[in-house]
């Protein structure tokens, strides 16, 4: 890969491939790789408690294969390894995206008791008919036990948006296979397929999100992520969610400092909401975008009673709702006024669109301080593609800042790039030197914020022609709409200037820190000192120690 300060990595694409690589809809399906051969599985449900038998879903166009799990932390365990494992193609539905693929069980075995909380990586291999090795990745969690756990964080992994952005079959909550001409993203989609490629493992040197480089002026932005993506057979949403690109770099971080850190998975704070009850410190990481109404309650109960919050994460966004026992997750997104069933019911608030929207009635900031509507994109195409990396800081004072040697107006996370992809915020005014939320912004009483930087909800770019746009105005217009009930043109340029936040504020008995950024957990991974000690700081005034 070529790379300097200024000019864009060279994946080997023509710019015909590049604009199909950014613009098109690829996607992993049965049969893809032809006379070579192929192996998927899934698991029965995303996270499993100690002693559960977990249930493997293969499909395989070779008769025998291998299986290795791993517990993947601050160092990779191996929990488990067999082989000569029969197995036969299964067939999969059209629409398994939105339906399942309802594979038949290949395999089943115990979660062993002494298998401790966290991620489980499963590997596959066969050998191809090319007899070069085949193999696939999946996830699952091994949760804790419901009880009291002093001195432990939990981490609750976004599996919501991992649902969200799994291209695996055609259809998404963005793009998809459905509707009369196989042309819409996907309103309902199953927890029952595989992962797309680059959610569980990934090379250490795939592109994130946010430009490595600073281009050029007057140089057209570009997405080296769905680039390397397209050139290398991976999903273009490898980037956007999953394990190996943002859950996974706060665990294991966490565990190399030496916090004792469980794993749950969103689906826990839906259906079994005590989890939380048994820690004092709760985290949210990465690009966690996407929650049901229980998930909500489930941690607006846990801070109220005295439980603190830690969120790392950036794009709290959708409502969603969860059917048949949450192996599917239903989102109309864009299309809920118009379509989704909800809007047209006697109780509008679970429509599954924006939190801030008037039928919904219940803005994100009510629960973590912040929302995406005043804040999204940031480092990529054309929304502040050169603008500052880390967090403009304006209470250097605060206790989260303790021990860093920050200044009034220091970037914090610059060396890491702590800020980008999507960022969270309030409408805000500067008085004295210091920004405060606005009387009508949402925020919690006691909100204080303690950095802020720019964003943009338009794509706005003199030097990309419309056509090639990704990101454009459509989420100008959508947010313009939800909060002024106009899409116009002036309306659009009283929401397309963003920001992204951190913020510290009390709920009831506890308490809520929220670093507005999705690439916080990037910064862990590159080392960025200052970036650790403020995140240090709140695990330890939240544990305790």
């Amino acid at each position: 890969m070529k790379m300097t300060s200024n000019q864009f990595p060279d994946f080997g694409l023509t710019p015909e491939q590049r604009r199909e690589a950014v613009l098109g809809h690829y996607f992993e399906y049965p049969g893809m790789d032809g006379e070579r051969g192929e192996i998927w599985c899934y698991t029965d449900a995303y996270a499993y408690p100690p002693g559960a038998t977990v249930r493997l879903q293969v499909s395989s166009t070779a008769a025998l294969f291998e299986l290795e799990i791993v517990r993947d932390g601050a160092v990779e365990t191996p929990v488990m390894k067999r082989s000569g494992i029969a197995a036969r193609w299964q067939d999969t539905p059209d629409q398994c995206s939105v339906v399942g693929c309802g594979w038949e069980t290949t395999l089943e075995f115990q979660v062993g008791a002494d298998w401790s909380s966290g991620a489980y990586r499963v590997t596959l291999t066969a050998e191809g008919r090319d007899r070069s090795p085949i193999r696939c990745h999946h996830l699952f969690i091994v949760r804790p036990e419901a009880g009291r756990k002093p001195g432990r964080v939990l981490q609750v992994a976004a599996t919501g948006s991992w649902t969200s952005y799994n291209t695996w079959g055609g259809s998404n909550h963005y793009q998809g296979i459905t509707g009369p001409n196989r042309d819409q993203y996907a309103t309902t989609v199953s927890i029952e397929r595989p992962f797309c490629r680059g959610f569980v493992q990934l090379p250490i040197d795939a592109p994130r999100v946010p430009l490595e480089i600073y281009s050029a002026m007057a140089v057209a932005p570009r997405y080296p992520h769905m680039e390397w993506a397209y050139a290398n057979g991976y999903s273009k949403k490898y980037a956007s969610s999953g394990w190996a690109s943002y859950d996974s770099h706060f665990f294991r971080w966490a565990e190399r400092e030496g916090y004792a850190v469980d794993l749950a998975s969103q689906h826990e704070l839906h259906f079994n909401p005590e989890i939380l009850d048994g820690y004092d410190c709760v985290v949210f990481v990465g690009h966690d975008e996407y929650w049901t109404w229980e998930m909500r309650d489930a941690v607006d109960t846990y801070v109220e009673r005295g439980g603190h919050a830690a969120r790392f994460a950036g794009n709290f966004m959708w409502q969603t709702r969860l059917e048949d026992g949450g192996k599917r997750q239903v989102c109309y997104k864009y299309r809920s006024r118009a379509e989704d069933p909800a809007y047209r019911s006697a109780d509008q608030t679970r429509t599954s669109g924006s939190w801030e929207a008037a039928e919904i009635g219940r803005p994100g900031a009510s629960t973590f301080g912040l929302n995406a509507t005043r804040g999204l994109y940031v480092g990529w195409g054309g929304c502040a593609p050169r603008g500052a990396r880390g967090f403009p800081v304006y209470r250097p004072e605060h206790w989260a800042f303790a021990g860093t040697g920050i200044y009034y107006g220091d970037i914090l996370g610059a060396e890491g790039h702590a800020f980008g992809y999507e960022v969270d915020g309030l409408d805000y005014i500067i008085r004295g030197g210091l920004p405060e939320p606005t009387q009508d912004s949402g925020a919690a009483d006691g909100l204080e914020i303690l950095a802020l930087g720019m964003s943009s909800l338009k794509e706005e770019s003199a030097d990309i022609p419309a056509d090639d746009q990704f990101l454009s105005d459509a989420d100008a217009k959508f947010v313009a709409e939800t909060l002024i009930g106009d899409t116009g043109e002036a309306a659009v340029d009283r929401v397309k200037r963003g920001c992204g936040m951190i913020v510290n504020f009390p709920r009831g008995k506890g308490e809520v820190f929220h670093a507005g950024s999705c690439e916080w957990v990037a910064a862990l991974m590159r080392g960025d000192a200052m970036v650790e000690r403020v995140t240090a700081n709140v695990l330890n005034r939240y544990l305790k120690r």
